[in-house]
Parts: structure tokens; C-alpha cells; sequence
């Protein structure tokens, strides 16, 4: 993984970023979405921290079983994404807020198959859809994001059915929190995790509602 991202949403208020027409009916309990937006580290750390979210793992996505793993996943030639599994209360946050998240603080949606200096397919970003209401909400906002002109360039997340997920290896779940002074973390995770608490405070969980926010 490279030692640095360039993210041209961090310094785009929140209020410029549409909101989506509609939030999805969903049931009482859990429910999740899995997310592709470059190194799953620093994903993961976004949405930890986000008030509602019960669980977040990170894992692989897109590609076959038998190449679900780091090492594999890395060469960019298994179909599979860095990936989060965000598990969440839908009474406490929606699907479309999290997309909104997504979309202005945990990755550059307009670079297509990379997230800066991280390159290759398997850090594209994506979201991984299990039902066609979640598919139609997600298509819906990336056509209003477009439209919004909140981006230079168009966004290329692909939605893609979600065949399976594949978690990762359990030194990669939780990585940001366990290694807070790690360079990579320090250059690409901690940027997001600042803007996050600056433009979304009243979304943060009570841990993360600070100044001076740590991933610890």
C-alpha cells in the first residue's frame, strides 16, 4: 500500500453534497452494506466511528474463494475489492446517509480502478448491492451527485451484485484503531477521520466527538 491519497472531497462542505431523495424501508435489527472505496483499512475507520454502525469488517469481494486472500487479492487479477462489510442500525442511520458518507469523506469516487497512489482494480471503488432497492437508491445518487458538479470529474463507482463476501485476515480487521502511528495510517486514514469529525460531528459516535479525534 502507497503512503499517500489525494481525497478532493476533504475540502467540500458536507451541505455541498446532495442528499438522497429518498432513504430505503428497512426492517427492524441490522442490516448491512458492503463498500469498496480503496484500502479497507482506512474505510474501516471512517465507518467505525459513525453513530448507528454496530460492526465493521473488512474483507474481499468481486472474485472466487479460492483467491480471497491478501496476498492474491494484492496481484489485482482476482476480480476482488478491498472491501468493508458495515453492519448498522437502520432505526439510527439509514443506507442512503452512510452512501453520503461514503461518497464526501471515506474515498475519491471519481478515480477509477485506484484511490491515489494505491493502484489497481482491486482498489477500485464500488458498492456491492444485495437488493435492487439498494442498487436503484445507489444509481439514483451517483446521478445526483454528477449532476450536483461536487466533483470535477464524473464519478466511476461501479454497482455490482454482491455475490459473496470474503473476510479478511484478522490482522487487517480493526487495523487503523491497533496502529494508529502506522505512516500509512498517519497519511491516508487520519485526513478522513479529521474530515469526517469536522463536516459529520453530529453523526459520530459519542468516543469520536472531539477536537482532535483518535483512531484509538
Amino acid at each position: 500500500m502507497s503512503e499517500a491519497c489525494n481525497i478532493p472531497g476533504l475540502n467540500v462542505p458536507r451541505s455541498r453534497f446532495p442528499v438522497p431523495e429518498y432513504e430505503l424501508k428497512e426492517s427492524e435489527g441490522s442490516a448491512h452494506v458492503v463498500l469498496a472505496g480503496g484500502c479497507f483499512w482506512c474505510v474501516e475507520a471512517v465507518f467505525l466511528a459513525i453513530d448507528g454502525v454496530t460492526r465493521v469488517e473488512s474483507g474481499y469481494a468481486g472474485g472466487a474463494a479460492d483467491t480471497a486472500n491478501y496476498e492474491a487479492v494484492c496481484t489485482g487479477s482476482t476480480g476482488h475489492a478491498e472491501v468493508i462489510d458495515v453492519h448498522y442500525d437502520p432505526a439510527k442511520v439509514g443506507f442512503g446517509e452512510l452512501l453520503r458518507v461514503f461518497f464526501s469523506v471515506a474515498h475519491d469516487p471519481t478515480q477509477l480502478n485506484r484511490q491515489g497512489n494505491d493502484v489497481g482494480t482491486q482498489y477500485r471503488s464500488a458498492v456491492f448491492y444485495e437488493t435492487e432497492e439498494q442498487k436503484a437508491l445507489t444509481e439514483a445518487y451517483i446521478q445526483k451527485l454528477n449532476e450536483s458538479g461536487v466533483y470535477s470529474a464524473p464519478v466511476v463507482t461501479s454497482v455490482e451484485p454482491l455475490e459473496a463476501f470474503y473476510p479478511a485476515e484478522a490482522h487487517h480487521q480493526n487495523f487503523a484503531a491497533r496502529n494508529p502511528w502506522q505512516p500509512y495510517i498517519m497519511a491516508v486514514a487520519v485526513p478522513k477521520m479529521e474530515k469526517l469529525a469536522a463536516a459529520w460531528p453530529d453523526r459520530l459516535k459519542p468516543e469520536f466527538s472531539q477536537d482532535d479525534p483518535d483512531l484509538a
